[in-house]
């Protein structure tokens, strides 16, 4: 099975996002599972037109999206993601809407597609932020995907300048590593079945 793995690009002030990070240190293979990669941008209008050409290009039989949020001290399955857009800061390209609807006449909410016997946390709320964006549009799609949330870490150990903007509750710090983080990706990526 190849499995198409994306994060994002930094947004705001910050020059980092953890699910970049995550993204580079991801390996070729998570059990016999082939790992391709790309990256998104942080806009509500450019982040499912590059997920589109990420698909053209790799062909991908699942995808695992990944974003990060400043206000979550572990991972999170996102099981849900809602069609409506309000952002507290504004995306990469300076649009920032306020209750708009992702696809006018689709559903309220899309459920993740993508099943798997694993362990991490569930959360019932993807924020309004472009990681609920993408998630919407991709549990729309014919291939079975799943967005998960990484708590926004930083390298040695520094403060987010961003990221509680895409949660609901910010907290100070998480006690996870990049090491940690990637090594729970990898774990759900290899407990993936085809079917």
């Amino acid at each position: 099975m190849r499995i198409l793995v994306t994060g994002f690009e930094p947004f705001g002030t910050d020059t980092h996002n953890a699910s970049a990070e995550l993204v580079r240190r991801l390996p070729a293979t998570a059990g016999e599972h082939q790992i391709v990669t790309g990256l998104l941008p942080v806009s509500f209008t450019r982040a499912f037109p590059a997920l589109g050409e990420l698909l053209s290009m790799h062909q991908p039989d699942a995808l695992v999206l990944l974003g990060e949020a400043g206000g979550r001290t572990e991972i999170n399955l996102e099981r849900w993601a809602v069609n409506e857009h309000t952002a507290r800061i504004a995306d990469n390209d300076g649009h920032q809407p306020a209750g708009e609807r992702i696809i006018p006449n689709g559903p309220r909410r899309r459920e993740a597609t993508l099943k798997t016997p694993s362990q991490l946390a569930v959360s019932e709320d993807a924020g309004r932020f472009v990681c609920n964006h993408i998630a919407y549009h991709a549990y729309g799609l014919s291939i079975p995907a799943q967005f998960i949330h990484v708590p926004a870490w930083r390298p040695g150990n520094a403060r987010a300048l961003v990221g509680a903007e895409t949660d609901t509750v910010a907290l100070a710090h998480s006690e996870l590593s990049f090491a940690g983080l990637s090594e729970a990706v990898i774990t759900f990526c290899s407990q993936l079945v085809e079917g």
